[in-house]
């Protein structure tokens, strides 16, 4: 099994819906050089590609199942196989559960690296509300259009990445970062957390 650099930074970025957590994941792609990791993107690409794993995936997938943990950990595990000189790995939808997030802690473990920080976009409800609602306005999504869908998506988001931030606050690796402001302001916000783990004077 490969062991990656131990000055590797990985990244996970939380942030309730309408938080700006895409635009500012493309932000910290670009400036950093790190992989952006996504688990849809994977799935996709291993399915797509016929491999042992797709094939796996596909057969749950067929069922109207979640593709299992174990399966998704594989891909994450080849994915950093095949990217050994990378600076670091952006995680996108992953761990989104406890469990998760113990498996990929434990995979990282293997590959002599681990979860740098946890970096969570916070932004009052109110205003995560009102940009959705103006989204809707133009992007034509049925699940940003209804204030009560809106709601119940940030509720559920709580819920599920509550318990994923709680695991990593224990180690010390989450550092809430203020999500209002200009996208510029921002990401000068994640940009300090992230060079302050790069060693680079900011």
């Amino acid at each position: 099994m490969n062991t990656l650099s131990k000055n590797m930074v990985n990244l996970i970025l939380f942030g309730p819906p309408g938080s700006g957590k895409g635009t500012q994941s493309a932000n910290i792609i670009e400036k950093y050089g790190l992989l952006h990791l996504s688990t849809g993107d994977l799935l996709r690409s291993e399915i797509a590609g016929k491999t042992p794993l797709g094939t796996e995936a596909q057969k749950f997938i067929d069922q109207g199942l979640l593709v299992p943990d174990e399966v998704v950990i594989g891909m994450i595990s080849t994915k950093l196989d095949a990217n050994p000189e990378a600076r670091g790995f952006i995680f996108d939808g992953f761990p989104r559960t406890t469990v998760q997030a113990e498996a990929l802690d434990k995979l990282l473990s293997l590959k002599k690296t681990g979860i740098s920080v946890v970096l969570s976009l916070e932004v009052p409800e109110d205003e995560l509300v009102r940009r959705l609602l103006d989204r809707g306005l133009t992007s034509g999504r049925s699940d940003d259009a209804s204030e009560d869908v809106v709601k119940k998506r940030i509720v559920e988001y709580h819920n599920k990445t509550a318990p994923v931030a709680d695991h990593y606050a224990k180690f010390g690796k989450l550092k809430k970062v203020k999500g209002e402001g200009t996208i510029e302001n921002i990401f000068e916000l994640l940009s300090k957390e992230i060079e302050e783990l790069m060693g680079v004077r900011v």
